[in-house]
């Protein structure tokens, strides 16, 4: 049972589903087998009598046989296993919503950015995605039961719906003058990256139909091995890959998913990232527009420009903890008090609306875009020009410093709160009481003027250490100082603060 527990990954389930040379594999058939009986479990903790269970996939190679494994346990208990065989994290919680297979549960095989050997289970139910309770409950009720009739299972395609909630989604966001037009992209030239993971459909199925061009999309064939990049629009080499695709076939727009679709990039036509930053940016632009006054809930490690940029558009950022389920259930909180809040976003691109279930859904995100992309061109402007007032830093640093420790989370917080002590002797540096993970520090002269965060890493045994500075020449001095503190902890090694 503790290695079960082993899996569990926040709010959803993960685990190494193909032994390697250099890994041994934790969900296996026979784990998932446990797996499946524990949501069996919490299936009937939720509702009693036959039940719709939908099972989708990303590209992963262990993807079919885990899906089967599944459906042979839950076609035992009066359960009718709809197997959508390819789809997205997000078409999948919109199998619970669209009538024509109105799933009671939908069940998402998929390990997001993760290599190839990895695999995992993300979980929803008709009101949402499933909570870290909700995990442990499942791993930890595994017991079989005696089987009931009924249960069947049947095949699908999900992602024909889903592309077609898309297309619609687009035209009713479209400015009144053009709302009409049947291809209101065409003459625009939009690039799709998707790692080979379940994104490809987007060209064909979204932007086609609008009329768009998208010559020059490249990785669009599923391919669980991942051979050109990591599926990943936060990771260098997948970004910078859209990016030179953008600029050599001159396109107007390029996108890049992860390999479940729950997350996006964004290129503009000058070949500029849109991401972290500059992607909430240009949502809240967006948002705010609709919802005057609201506020937008982002993580912790988001720049002190952004949250200039969000109050000179009348709104309010609500800085929170790490994690895209953490920052959803902040926002849905803000509203059930009366707080407006249409948006909750990451850094790492996780953003989710509150028109749209507060599901984290990365084509969604690209959809509200492309709403305003016919309008902007129409008018000779860009996307480029909705941020042309977010201010950019000059220096950027990100280092995660392993905690080796049996017990990482009481290091890594000792070490948080000795450092508050040994800031308030160095000039210059100050706290920043609105933060609420980690520390957060403002930069002030003599060591430039920006602000760095010294937080607990969600998943792994580090600390994660993030710096801004807007004036160039700095890090060194900085680094210097933050390394005299950090030396007295043996057990953290500080060999990426040092050699960087």
């Amino acid at each position: 049972m503790s290695d079960l527990l082993d899996l569990k990954n926040g709010s959803d389930i993960r685990g190494i589903a193909l032994t390697t040379d250099e890994h041994k594999a934790n969900l296996t058939p026979e784990a998932m087998e446990n797996i499946a009986w524990g949501l069996v479990h919490w299936f009937r903790e939720q509702k009693t009598g036959r039940l719709v269970v939908g099972i989708g996939r990303d590209s992963r190679i262990t993807g079919p046989t885990l899906a089967a494994t599944l459906t042979k346990v839950f076609v035992t208990q009066e359960i009718t296993v709809i197997d959508f065989g390819l789809a997205t994290t997000p078409a999948m919680f919109m199998a619970t919503q669209f009538p024509e297979f109105a799933c009671d549960f939908a069940l998402m095989l998929t390990a997001s950015h993760l290599p190839y050997y990895y695999n995992g289970v993300k979980i929803f139910a008709k009101s949402g995605g499933a909570e870290k309770s909700d995990i442990e409950y499942i791993l930890t009720h595994t017991t079989p039961l005696a089987p009931e009739i009924g249960g069947k299972s049947q095949q699908a395609d999900l992602l024909p719906s889903y592309s077609d909630f898309l297309v619609q989604k687009i035209r009713d966001g479209l400015a009144p003058e053009i709302s009409n037009q049947q291809q209101p992209l065409k003459g625009l030239k939009i690039l799709v990256d998707a790692g080979n993971g379940a994104g490809g459909f987007f060209a064909s199925q979204v932007l086609q139909p609008l009329g768009a061009d998208t010559t020059g999309s490249q990785f669009l064939e599923p391919d669980g091995y991942f051979p050109n990049h990591i599926p990943n629009p936060d990771n260098q080499k997948a970004s910078e890959s859209i990016q030179q695709a953008v600029l050599a076939h001159q396109g107007d727009l390029g996108i890049i998913f992860d390999t479940d679709v729950d997350r996006s990039g964004i290129i503009t036509k000058s070949g500029k990232i849109l991401n972290r930053d500059n992607l909430i940016a240009v949502l809240s632009r967006i948002l705010l527009a609709e919802s005057p006054g609201a506020s937008i809930v982002t993580n912790s490690p988001t720049s002190d420009h952004l949250k200039t940029f969000i109050e000179s558009l009348g709104g309010r950022q609500v800085r929170y903890i790490s994690g895209y389920r953490n920052v959803i259930n902040k926002a849905i909180e803000l509203n059930k008090v009366g707080i407006d809040c249409p948006l909750a976003i990451e850094t790492s691109g996780h953003a989710a609306f509150r028109e749209n279930y507060f599901l984290d859904d990365g084509a969604y995100v690209v959809a509200k875009i492309l709403s305003l992309l016919p309008s902007l061109q129409n008018n000779g402007q860009s996307l480029d020009d909705l941020i042309s007032d977010l201010g950019q830093p000059a220096e950027v640093l990100e280092l995660r410093l392993k905690l080796q420790s049996d017990q990482p989370h009481a290091l890594g917080t000792q070490i948080i709160n000795d450092f508050s002590d040994y800031v308030t002797t160095i000039p210059g540096w100050q706290i920043n009481p609105e933060n609420e993970e980690g520390i957060r520090i403002s930069l002030r002269t003599p060591d430039g003027f920006g602000w760095f965060l010294l937080r607990m890493s969600l998943h792994e045994p580090l600390l994660v250490l993030q710096i801004e500075n807007d004036e160039a020449g700095h890090l060194p001095k900085i680094r210097q100082k933050l390394s005299q503190f950090f030396s007295s902890y043996p057990q953290l090694d500080l060999t990426s603060l040092t050699t960087q």
